[in-house]
C-alpha cells in the first residue's frame, strides 16, 4: 500500500483516459505497409489477425508475433492474477523490454490504470534512484492495458548483477485515503487480519515481506494454498495458535473456521486428506530457516517472527525491520 494522494475522481478520470489507436487497420491502398508513428513499417511487422482472448481474459499470442508493429514477442516471462509479462524486442530502441499485458476484464483494467498512476508518480519523484521498477510507457492494445517496464542494468534473461531489492509489482496498490476492498494481496502472502475480516492497513505489507523473505530463503512459497481454513492451519503450524482476541473479533465469514472459543476447526474441517498432509509437511519457523541458513539463522528467525506477528499492531514496522540487527550484520 503506497501512501500517495488519491484523486476522488479516479474512476471517472480512468474512463476518460485517451486510448491509443495502434490497431486501426490500414486503408486498402496501403496493405503492404502499416504506419507506426511517422514511419511506414513492412507488413511483416504488422499486428497479427484478431483472435478471441482466452476464457480468463488473457491476451492470446504466438511467439514471434508482433505486439503492435513496434514490439516482437520473444517469450513469456511470467503470469499472475492480473495478466502476463512478455519479453519483447523493441524495434525502435533496439533493446529487450518487458511488457505487462493486463487481462481484458474491467476490474483488472481499472487496477492497471491505478498501478500506472503510482508508477508514474514514483518515477517523477525518485527517477533512476528509485528502488522500484521504472515505467517507460503504456498503451491500450485490443482492450488490453500494456505497461512497458525498464530493463534496468540487467537483461531479463540474466541474474541481477547486484543484491539491490526492487519492488516490481504495484497491481493491488491502494492509497491510504481510498476505500479499501475487504480482500487484498495475493493469496500466498495474505495477512491473517485480512482472512479474519478485521480490516487492513500498512502492516499487511510487512507480513507479505516476511513471506517473501522465506520464499527467497527456501525457494518455495511458505503458504501454498488456495483455501482459507487450510491457510490458517498452515499459519498455526508454522507460527503457533492465533491470538484469541483476533479470533473473537473475526467477522461472520471467518467464524465458521473456529470452534467455540478460539480453536481452529482443524483437521476435521479439512476438505481432503491431501490438505491435511500439506499442513503436516510444514514445520516451525525456526526449523524451516535452519534447514536453509547457517550462520545468520538466529537473526533471520528473529526478524521473521517480528514480520510474521499475527497482531498487526504488534508487527514490526518497515523502519523497525530495516533497523533489525540482521541487516546490520547478515553474516
Amino acid at each position: 500500500m503506497v501512501p500517495v494522494e488519491a484523486n476522488h475522481m479516479e474512476r471517472e478520470r480512468i474512463r476518460k483516459r485517451p486510448r491509443l489507436t495502434w490497431d486501426v487497420p490500414p486503408p486498402e491502398s496501403q496493405r503492404a505497409l502499416v504506419l507506426d508513428g511517422d514511419e511506414r513499417i513492412d507488413k511483416k511487422h504488422a499486428s497479427p489477425p484478431r483472435r478471441d482472448d482466452d476464457r480468463d481474459g488473457h491476451y492470446v499470442y504466438h511467439l514471434g508475433e508482433n505486439l503492435t508493429p513496434r514490439y516482437k514477442i520473444l517469450s513469456k516471462m511470467g503470469e499472475g492474477t492480473f495478466g502476463r509479462v512478455l519479453e519483447c524486442w523493441d524495434r525502435q530502441t533496439r533493446e529487450y523490454v518487458a511488457i505487462k499485458v493486463i487481462r481484458s476484464i474491467r476490474k483488472y483494467r481499472d487496477a492497471a490504470m491505478l498501478e500506472i498512476d503510482v508508477l508514474e508518480r514514483l518515477t517523477k519523484k525518485d527517477g533512476a534512484s528509485s528502488r522500484c521498477v521504472q515505467i517507460i510507457n503504456w498503451f491500450d492494445y485490443r482492450n488490453h492495458i500494456c505497461i512497458r517496464l525498464s530493463s534496468d542494468e540487467t537483461q531479463f534473461r540474466c541474474l541481477p548483477k547486484s543484491s539491490a531489492i526492487k519492488l516490481i509489482d504495484f497491481g493491488s496498490t491502494a492509497c491510504d485515503n481510498q476505500n479499501h476492498s475487504s480482500i487484498v494481496s495475493t493469496r500466498h502472502y495474505r495477512a491473517p487480519e485480512i482472512i479474519l475480516g478485521l480490516g487492513w492497513s500498512y502492516p499487511c505489507d510487512l507480513w507479505s515481506i516476511g513471506c517473501i523473505l522465506i520464499e527467497l530463503c527456501t525457494g518455495e512459497a511458505l503458504f501454498q494454498t488456495h483455501e482459507n481454513l487450510e491457510h490458517l492451519a498452515m499459519m498455526e503450524r508454522v507460527l503457533g495458535p492465533l491470538p484469541e482476541h483476533m479470533v473473537r473479533r473475526s467477522n461472520r465469514g471467518a467464524e465458521k473456521y473456529f470452534k467455540r472459543g478460539s480453536r481452529l476447526k482443524w483437521p476435521e474441517g479439512a476438505v481432503s486428506r491431501e490438505s491435511i498432509n500439506a499442513v503436516k509437511r510444514l514445520g516451525h519457523l525456526k526449523d524451516i530457516v535452519s534447514r536453509h541458513v547457517d550462520s545468520s539463522r538466529f537473526l533471520l528467525t528473529d526478524l521473521l517472527h517480528g514480520l510474521l506477528t499475527y497482531d498487526p499492531t504488534e508487527r514490526l514496522t518497515a523502519r523497525q525491520a530495516l533497523d533489525h540487527p540482521f541487516f546490520r550484520d547478515p553474516t
